[in-house]
C-alpha cells in the first residue's frame, strides 16, 4: 500500500477541513517564531546594555576595592597587565575613579569621576556611541567632560557650560578645577545617569594626583562563542592576587533574567500549542469517524492495523509539513523586519530600566537557530501526539462492524 499517495489524496479530498487545520498550525508556528525572535533579541539587547555599554565581559580590581572604593586601593602595574591581556587575545582598558562635588548654576551634586583611556576604551565598550548631544571625549580637549543624563538635568547645564569640581586628591590636598560640558550621555545605568562624569584619564590623574596604577581593568572577549567562565578563569591566572569577576557575577539579577528566557519560550510554546493540539485532534478524529466504513473495507482486504496507523500519521505529517513551511516563511519574514526596525516602546514606558541598567526602548528581534527551530520542532511533536488517539481508533476497528457502520 502506497501510504503517502493515499494520504495526499485524503488531505485533498476534504480540503476545507485540511485548510482550516493547516491554517491554525501555520498561524501558531508563525506567532511562536516571531515571539521567540523577540525574546532572543531581548537577550542580545540585555547583554549588550550590560557588557558593551559599560561593564565589559570581565572586570579586574584590587582586593577589597569593590567593597570599599578607596582612592588609594589600586592595581599598581595596570599597564603591564593590560599589555599581557592583549597578548593573550583579549581587549582591555584601565580606568581610574574619584568622588567629589560638582557645581553649576547655583546647583550642586555629588559626582563619580571616571578617567578613561581614550585609545583602548573604544575597543572594549561602546559608551562613546551613546552620546545624546555633543561629542565624546578628546585627548586634545583635557577640560572637556561628558555627563550622565540625569546629572546634567540636576545641574541645569547644557553643551559648553562651565562646571566647578571640588574634592580631595590622593596627596590629601584640595582638588578643584573648571571643566566644560562637551557631551551628555543617553541613559546607561542609574549610577552613571545620576553621578557619572567622564574625562580623559590623564586629566583625572593630574586633578587627583594619581601618577600611576588603575582602579579597574575592563576586559572584552574577541570570541564571544567561548565559555565566559573559562575566560574568567584564564584572566584570573593572568592577574594573580587580584579580584577577577565576569559580568554575570557582577550583575546577577540581569544574568538570572537572561538565563530564564529559554524557559519562558518553552512555556509559551507549550501553552500556545495545546490549542493547536486540540484542533489537530478534533480534525483527525472527525476524519476517522467519517471513514469508518472505508477503514473496515481496507482491513477486510488485508490492510494491517499498523498500516492504518501509518496512513493517519502520514496525513497529519503532510499537513504539518505544509503548515511548518508556511509558518517558517512568515515568521522568518516578520522577524527579519523587526530585526531591522524594532518595536519602539518609548511611547509606553519612556526609558526602560531593570536591575539598575537602562535598556534601549526600541525592542529588536533576532533571528537565531533556536528562534526558528524550536517552534517548528514543537509543532511536529504536538501534531504527532495529538493524532495518537485517532490513529489508534482506526487501527482497533473491527472489520465487520466497520463495514456495516452507519
Amino acid at each position: 500500500m502506497r501510504i503517502l499517495t493515499l494520504a495526499s489524496r485524503n488531505v485533498r479530498r476534504n480540503w476545507h477541513r485540511s485548510l482550516v487545520t493547516m491554517s491554525a498550525m501555520a498561524f501558531a508556528c508563525f506567532i511562536m517564531i516571531f515571539f521567540s525572535s523577540l525574546m532572543e533579541g531581548m537577550i542580545q539587547g540585555s547583554e549588550r546594555s550590560v557588557v558593551a555599554m559599560n561593564m565589559g565581559d570581565i572586570q579586574i580590581h584590587a582586593p577589597g576595592y569593590r567593597d570599599d572604593p578607596d582612592l588609594y586601593t589600586r592595581i599598581e602595574h595596570a599597564d603591564a597587565l593590560v599589555d599581557s591581556l592583549e597578548k593573550h587575545g583579549y581587549r582591555a582598558a584601565s580606568r581610574i575613579y574619584a568622588y567629589g562635588l560638582l557645581a553649576a548654576n547655583m546647583a550642586s551634586s555629588g559626582v563619580h569621576l571616571r578617567g578613561v583611556d581614550l585609545t583602548r576604551e573604544v575597543r572594549v565598550t561602546e559608551l562613546y556611541k551613546h552620546v545624546s548631544s555633543g561629542q565624546w571625549l578628546d585627548e586634545h580637549d583635557p577640560r572637556g567632560v561628558v555627563l550622565g543624563k540625569k546629572l546634567a538635568g540636576t545641574l541645569g547645564v547644557s553643551l559648553g557650560d562651565e562646571l566647578v569640581f571640588v574634592g580631595q586628591s590622593a596627596d590629601g590636598f584640595m582638588a578643584n578645577e573648571l571643566f566644560r560640558v562637551r557631551g551628555i550621555l543617553k541613559s546607561v545605568s542609574d549610577g552613571i545617569d545620576r553621578m557619572g562624569l567622564f574625562m580623559p584619564m590623564q586629566s583625572l590623574r593630574d586633578l587627583m594626583d594619581i601618577p600611576h596604577g588603575a582602579h579597574e581593568i575592563v576586559v572584552a572577549r574577541q570570541d564571544r562563542s567561548t565559555d565566559l567562565a573559562v575566560d574568567t578563569a584564564r584572566v584570573a591566572r593572568l592577574a594573580p592576587g587580584l579580584e577577577v569577576k565576569n559580568w554575570k557575577q557582577l550583575m546577577p539579577v540581569i544574568a538570572r533574567m537572561i538565563e530564564t528566557v529559554d524557559i519562558q519560550i518553552i512555556i509559551m510554546l507549550v501553552i500556545f500549542y495545546i490549542a493547536v493540539a486540540t484542533v489537530v485532534l478534533n480534525a483527525m478524529l472527525m476524519n476517522v469517524f467519517e471513514r469508518i466504513h472505508e477503514f473496515g473495507i481496507m482491513k477486510a482486504l488485508g490492510v494491517s492495523p499498523m498500516q492504518l496507523v501509518g496512513l493517519v500519521f502520514a496525513e497529519t505529517l503532510i499537513m504539518t509539513l505544509l503548515s511548518a513551511v508556511a509558518g517558517l516563511a512568515g515568521g522568518w519574514w516578520i522577524s527579519a523586519y523587526y530585526q531591522q526596525h524594532g518595536i519602539d516602546m518609548s511611547a509606553l514606558a519612556g526609558s526602560i530600566s531593570y536591575g539598575g541598567i537602562a535598556f534601549d526602548p526600541v525592542w529588536y528581534g533576532a533571528i537565531t537557530t533556536h528562534a526558528l527551530l524550536y517552534p517548528v520542532l514543537f509543532l511536529f511533536v504536538v501534531a504527532a501526539a495529538a493524532v495518537i488517539y485517532p490513529a489508534g481508533k482506526a487501527a482497533l476497528l473491527s472489520p465487520v462492524k466497520a463495514i456495516y457502520f452507519r
